[in-house]
């Protein structure tokens, strides 16, 4: 498999191979960026976390309260220009500041809905009077802002809206009826990013200031968990606005929606990121504490286990995100160069790695459920009590995976892009995938001569996982062409495949690149951390692949397939349970997340 030195377009981590050397990792972090997360984590520790129980009774004015001194701290502004009182920081530290305020529970909720999908279409499509009007407000924190996309019969489908956008006769600006449903910030907004139908099908953005008569509120969601974000739907009676309340273009609302999504789905998997540390550190501490015949539950197998096993899944997300975010970064910083405004290249570079952040968004949330689920666990009875933390992190925890598009349609959507961009000439499948058919009907290669290296053998089995990944969307092309779409339990099987492999890939370069640079000794806990979850990352592909073509084949096909998928799913047994000890034993000893 050929091996990249150079920025890889999005998707081509599939067929393309990369040098340690190339990717970001966590230790890269600069000093700047390590400051703004340290203060992220002093606020929801000093500010957010004492006022949980009150936020979550929807205490009037606590949430805005808080979000108001989190602008005046800066936190708003990290990827505002400084024209309009931002700090212009990079993308990576924009990643470093969600995640500093994700185990802030409802809190990263509301921020994220204000610095993300409420404030970026007026940056990135905004006019420079829109821009000038709304952003400095919204940057210090002396306005809040909601985005209104979701209705009661358009979640997924959201270019199915039916809010309505009239023209006004004298040709002044537009009358606005509809209705606009799980509108978080909804309560406390002053400023309304909504998208309604102009003319009955030109999807377009819309900025509506919250005194404008016709606009109204419905009451405060009940809802399972994040119980202090603001979450209610918005009423839109006869709303006029003037022409320049429309945001970007006639028609072009759907490059709003989409685009800004991108951003949001790799933020919204740091976030749960954040969460995902706070979660683990709360369990260690708990294992430690809790005393069962004579001894902290912590010394036990089955609970080193769930520790290591949330370390694990934590540690390796974490690379794929900012691998993934530097990335985005450096493609930006291309686009810049060849002439694209600053605004142009960010959205072009998380456009270009969109497959990438709707696999992040799926890991990220899976990860967190999986950390807060075995937290409970760890707590036993008191995790089921809603007087112990476990409680609110298990309830706040689902719904980031129907935040910024539900899972399934994410897992979707990833193997789209991939597929578009190949029929685009953008990305080349087609060579790749032909060769894995035709290594198929060859007779396999029995060279044994070994590579020397850290990480040889686990490289050599991340490319015959990618080769299973070729394999099996290559026979579902061939098999269904045009009507893919229509299979969606075969997307989601071949997105599985992608999304553990993305994941495993990132998280051995992540340890390779370290381990150079510190030496493997002081690596040995990650480099159990990527061989256990390499281990089961062969289990994932082999799980979903087997799935995928017993689906799809029959007959000597089927078996032909079948015997590809196991030469391809084939690696060295490791010794996860001692690995999952060890690595359970830092963060005893540490008695935190410590990796």
């Amino acid at each position: 498999m050929e091996v990249s030195h150079k920025l890889m377009k999005g998707g081509e981590f599939i067929i393309k191979e990369t040098a340690a050397q190339d990717v970001f990792t966590p230790a890269e972090f600069t000093e700047e960026q390590r400051m703004m997360y340290q203060t992220c984590l002093d606020f929801v520790g000093a500010e957010v976390q004492p006022l949980l129980e009150r936020l979550d009774n929807h205490e009037e004015g606590l949430m805005r309260g808080l979000m108001e001194k989190a602008g005046q701290l800066g936190l708003f502004g990290v990827s505002i220009p400084e024209q309009y009182g931002g700090l212009d920081m990079d993308f990576t530290t924009a990643l470093r500041v969600t995640e500093g305020v994700g185990g802030g529970h409802s809190f990263p909720v509301a921020f994220a809905a204000h610095t993300g999908i409420a404030m970026l279409p007026i940056l990135y499509f905004g006019t420079d009077e829109q821009k000038a009007k709304y952003l400095p407000g919204l940057t210090n924190g002396e306005l809040m802002g909601a985005y209104c996309l979701t209705e009661p019969g358009s979640g997924s489908d959201a270019l199915g809206a039916k809010t309505k956008a009239i023209p006004t006769e004298d040709g002044s600006g537009y009358v606005l009826n509809g209705q606009k449903m799980w509108i978080t910030n909804g309560g406390f907004a002053d400023v309304f990013i909504v998208f309604a139908q102009v003319d009955g099908d030109k999807f377009t953005g819309f900025i509506i200031e919250k005194n404008t008569p016709g606009l109204s509120l419905g009451n405060e969601e009940h809802k399972m968990g994040i119980r202090g974000s603001s979450t209610r739907q918005v009423f839109l009676s006869d709303v006029k606005v003037p022409k320049d309340a429309v945001l970007g273009e006639i028609g072009k609302g759907h490059l709003i929606a989409f685009n800004v999504l991108n951003i949001g789905r790799i933020k919204l998997a740091a976030a749960c990121l954040g969460a995902s540390k706070m979660a683990a550190t709360l369990s260690v501490k708990y294992a430690n504490e809790r005393v069962q015949f004579k001894m902290p539950i912590a010394k036990f197998g089955a609970i080193r286990h769930k520790l290591a096993e949330q370390a694990i899944r934590i540690y390796a997300v974490e690379s794929a995100i900012y691998r993934a975010g530097m990335d985005i970064y450096r493609m930006e910083q291309e686009l810049m160069a060849q002439g694209k405004s600053a605004n142009e290249a960010l959205l072009g570079a998380a456009r270009e790695f969109a497959v990438e952040c709707a696999i992040l968004k799926v890991e990220g949330s899976e990860v967190l459920d999986y950390v807060v689920d075995e937290g409970v666990q760890v707590y036993g009875g008191y995790g089921f009590s809603a007087d112990y933390p476990m409680d609110r992190a298990y309830r706040d925890s689902r719904i980031n995976r129907i935040f910024e598009g539900t899972n399934e349609i994410n897992r979707m959507l990833a193997v789209d892009m991939i597929l578009k961009k190949a029929m685009k000439g953008e990305l080349d499948l087609m060579g790749p995938a032909q060769a894995v058919q035709q290594e198929l009907m060859a007779i396999p290669d029995f060279n044994t001569e070994e590579e020397t290296g850290l990480f040889a053998a686990e490289k050599k089995t991340i490319a015959k996982l990618k080769k299973a990944i070729l394999m099996v969307a290559g026979t579902a092309v061939q098999k269904y062409m045009n009507s893919l779409a229509k299979e969606q339990e075969v997307l989601m099987n071949i997105a599985d495949m992608a999304i553990k492999v993305y994941t495993a890939e990132s998280t051995l370069l992540r340890v390779e690149k370290e381990a150079g640079e510190k030496g493997e000794e002081a690596l040995a806990n990650q480099m159990d951390i990527a061989r256990v979850y390499l281990a089961d990352t062969v289990d994932h592909v082999n799980k979903s692949g087997k799935d995928a073509i017993a689906s799809m084949t029959e007959g000597d096909e089927q078996r032909l397939l079948a015997m590809g998928l196991k030469r391809f799913t084939k690696a060295e047994l490791f010794n996860v349970k001692d690995a999952r000890r060890r690595i359970a034993a830092a963060l005893v000893e540490a008695n935190e997340y410590c990796y």
